[in-house]
């Protein structure tokens, strides 16, 4: 289940918009312990919900960032699509249709 706000509201628009159900906290790549908020496996296309970057959230600071910039480079390497998502992106509805749009045939 998605556990931050944010999360659940990709999930609505998600849903809304009648779009193939992700894995929610998809782990990609063991034994590493690195997850996905969303993945849609089949298509190898993953979402990540990028919250705190206005308040000094662990994604913008220089470990976090770092971390990120590695999980991000080794899920490319094993084929992922990997779509970044801020809050903005998602109350607009720009995420969603990011998403739509990589899932199509």
């Amino acid at each position: 289940m998605a556990n931050s706000e944010l999360e659940q509201e990709l999930l609505f628009h998600i849903k809304a918009l009648k779009i193939k159900q992700p894995v929610e906290e998809y782990t990609f790549a063991r034994p590493r312990r690195w997850r996905f908020d969303f993945a849609w496996v089949d298509e190898m296309v993953a979402a990540e919900v990028e919250g705190g970057i206005w308040s000094g959230g662990r994604h913008v600071r220089g470990k976090g960032f770092e971390n990120d910039c590695e999980k991000y480079n080794h899920a490319t390497l094993l084929g992922w699509r990997v779509f970044r998502f801020t809050a903005t992106h998602i109350t607009r509805g720009d995420a969603v249709e990011f998403i739509r749009k990589a899932l199509k045939p």
